[in-house]
């Protein structure tokens, strides 16, 4: 039974992370995608406080891992991860940018090997790599009436997905003295202390510019509190029962759940090159992660042997 409930959870959490690009497409309608980005984090961040506050957990900071995994995590997969995802799904929609973002399984590994000589970067990393990129090439499809439009917005999308590895390979080795609940809250408060920094940075990302309709406040109440709050706590206690590897197969249902919500709700069309280029990414996945998905096969197999008749 608790299997099912754990599948139930896995499959409950890709959906409000898949419908969550298509409320950031609802978003964009109205808002200006930084500080659009901004106030979502604001919102979580509170919220987020307020459940420490509530449950007494341990909120300041201590040790060195401690200040490294909240200014990272933030700068990265909070500011900049969000600035160029919210930025680029003005130029492609939710699916597409949901299907690029499943490279941060494939270039991690990569990334990884540079800055520690513990992984191995090994050919079949490289093919991981390689039919990543064929994928992304495929998916970017660009259309000679609107070329820099649809290369701006994969290439934003792109960033996005290198800025949440090269957060994630940061702080991969750190181990926070912290609650889970006060070091994302950190992380939020930092990543919208940046993302407010870029719209005073960028003049064509202003709040002066933003609409404040009620299409706009509902994509942000369930950013925030639904997919943000709600969304990283699922996603950690899965972590805890799954593991790193079972959980990376997230980044490849999430843009099922993308497309569809943008399908039926925006009537946006899922066309032939996202499904081909998507395709070449989870091979590229599976290619990469080959030795560590061979390994977590072999032990639910033998964690789960057939009864004998």
């Amino acid at each position: 039974m608790s299997r099912y409930r754990t599948a139930g959870r896995f499959v409950l959490l890709c959906a409000v992370w898949g419908t969550a690009f298509m409320a950031t497409d609802v978003g964009l309608v109205d808002l200006p995608a930084v500080p659009f980005a901004a106030v979502r984090f604001d919102v979580a961040a509170v919220l987020l406080f307020a459940a420490v506050l509530v449950s007494g957990a341990d909120v300041r900071p201590r040790t060195r891992d401690d200040y490294v995994y909240v200014l990272v995590g933030g700068a990265l997969i909070i500011g900049a991860h969000h600035a160029f995802l919210f930025a680029g799904q003005q130029y492609v929609t939710g699916g597409v940018a949901a299907v690029l973002l499943g490279l941060v399984p494939v270039v991690t590994p990569a990334l990884t090997r540079l800055v520690s000589t513990d992984e191995e970067f090994t050919s079949a990393t490289a093919l991981g790599v390689a039919l990543g990129f064929v994928g992304v090439v495929i998916i970017a499809d660009p259309d000679p009436a609107n070329l820099a439009d649809s290369v701006l917005g994969v290439a934003l999308v792109l960033a996005s997905a290198l800025a949440f590895a090269v957060a994630a390979v940061v702080t991969h080795s750190r181990s926070p003295s912290m609650p889970f609940v006060s070091t994302q809250a950190w992380m939020m408060a930092v990543g919208a202390i940046v993302l407010h920094a870029a719209v005073l940075a960028l003049p064509s990302q202003s709040f002066a510019t933003a609409t404040w309709t009620s299409s706009a406040l509902g994509a942000i109440a369930y950013l925030s509190a639904v997919a943000g709050v709600g969304g990283f706590l699922l996603y950690f206690t899965l972590l805890d029962d799954l593991g790193p590897i079972e959980m990376s197969f997230i980044e490849y249902v999430i843009p099922v759940f993308a497309a569809l919500a943008g399908w039926l709700v925006l009537g946006q069309e899922v066309t032939s090159a996202t499904i081909v280029g998507f395709a070449f990414i989870l091979a590229g996945f599976v290619a990469a992660k080959w030795r560590a998905l061979r390994g977590t096969l072999r032990h639910m197999v033998t964690d789960h042997p057939r009864k004998s008749s």
